[in-house]
């Protein structure tokens, strides 16, 4: 079941962002714009986790806010019939529209700004 929930994520997250760097990053798959991370997956004991970075502000329902120390926000699935395309398709563009700029939090001591 994992295996095929990460082929439906993967899938949908390729076609929406063609433009994208996909890297393995701390042990999970992420794809990148501009060398900011925007949306990754990671198997977990639950469920696959699918995080986006920037999702704190999409006000969307179904996303879990993170700490709040972060602009992170994920949903856990657990079978593929829980995936709904609509929902992803808008989540990435949201995330393609909304971004935090992760690639300098470092010079920054942590400081998120709006990209």
């Amino acid at each position: 079941m994992e295996n095929s929930i990460c082929q439906r994520l993967f899938e949908v997250i390729e076609r929406c962002l063609p433009d994208a760097d996909r890297k393995i990053w701390h042990r999970h798959t992420v794809w990148f714009l501009d060398d900011n991370p925007i949306v990754g997956y990671k198997p977990l004991k639950a469920g696959i986790r699918l995080m986006f970075w920037s999702e704190a502000d999409f006000g969307e329902d179904r996303l879990q806010v993170g700490t709040g120390k972060f602009k992170d926000a994920s949903i856990l699935y657990r079978k593929t019939e829980e995936i709904d395309a609509h929902d992803l398709e808008r989540w990435l563009e949201l995330a393609r529209s909304i971004q935090w700029d992760y690639r300098n939090i470092y010079k920054r001591k942590g400081r998120l700004e709006r990209l």
